[in-house]
């Protein structure tokens, strides 16, 4: 049988049309007016650690998209309620309930999105606009049902609605069209050699100074410490694949230098985010005046 690509099912009009749409807000330079001071006084603020329990440092993963589910779920549920006899007075409770829950998950969306590149902040920010017009929607909603509008409650609560559900496609086109929450260290391991395999002599990599080197098609970064001892991880940072190699040393990590995140050099977890997921360590040794390295797990 003929499987030629001539015979495959073409992409349809309407679906080009929607995706062009949903890509264009990552070009819409003019919100860098906005999104440029607005990202650098959110990363200002004097958070501390809670930073990183906002990024979900603790989690292994961006905590944000777990938040979210909470508004969302009260507000698709008011809706089906409000659709029912008899239920008004519990959609009114789910609504304040999103409305409670909404606010957690907006932090952590705000702490995440001001360590995003430019277009992935453009994109961010109209995904924000949207769901805080859901959100202001939901408020008036429940305002109506207080003041015994029942009606004009429940075209709020659609609109509301309308509101999230396009900032959650545009949330999901951040994420993972535009990968802004993925792991972007995650295939290190399978790309990696898995038998000892040199990346150069040893006096290529003065003590305290990161050297970038390319294994097999994979970059990594060598750390020789003030110890003698030899780190190497995956040069690309899980964050969003910032360079290592162009990073700093910090007591016993090594910082990216777009973000900030630290890695620990011996294991690879992060002591400091925005990056959530460790960064690959790989085995290193010193012989007969060369380095190697290889998988952890290897022999």
């Amino acid at each position: 049988m003929d499987t030629s690509t001539h015979d495959l099912p073409q992409s349809r009009p309407w679906s080009r049309r929607l995706r062009a749409a949903l890509d264009a807000p990552a070009e819409w330079r003019f919100l860098d007016r906005a999104a440029a001071p607005l990202a650098d006084a959110l990363n200002g603020l004097p958070l501390g650690r809670s930073r990183d329990l906002l990024h979900g440092v603790w989690l292994g993963h961006p905590l944000h998209p777990a938040l979210v589910q909470l508004p969302i779920g009260c507000w698709v549920s008011a809706e089906l309620l409000d659709s029912l006899p008899g239920n008004r007075r519990a959609a009114g409770v789910l609504i304040a309930a999103g409305l409670a829950t909404a606010g957690p998950a907006a932090v952590a969306g705000w702490a995440d999105w001001a360590c995003l590149d430019p277009p992935r902040r453009r994109t961010g920010l109209v995904h924000a606009a949207a769901n805080t017009t859901g959100v202001l929607l939901f408020a008036g909603s429940l305002l109506a049902r207080c003041r015994h509008r029942p009606l004009r409650g429940r075209l709020l609560g659609l609109a509301g609605l309308t509101a999230i559900s396009l900032g959650g496609v545009l949330g999901g086109q951040l994420s993972y069209r535009q990968a802004a929450g993925p792991n972007r260290a995650a295939a290190v391991h399978r790309l990696a050699p898995a038998e000892w395999i040199g990346v150069g002599p040893v006096e290529d990599f003065p003590p305290g100074e990161p050297v970038r080197r390319t294994v097999d098609g994979l970059a990594v970064v060598v750390v020789h410490d003030e110890e003698d001892q030899w780190h190497v991880l995956a040069e690309r940072c899980a964050h969003l694949s910032g360079p290592l190699a162009e990073g700093t040393l910090v007591d016993g990590c090594l910082r990216c230098p777009w973000h900030g995140s630290e890695f620990r050099l011996r294991d690879g977890e992060v002591v400091r985010g925005p990056a959530t997921a460790p960064q690959p360590v790989l085995q290193a040794r010193a012989l007969s005046g060369h380095l190697e390295i290889r998988l952890p797990d290897a022999g």
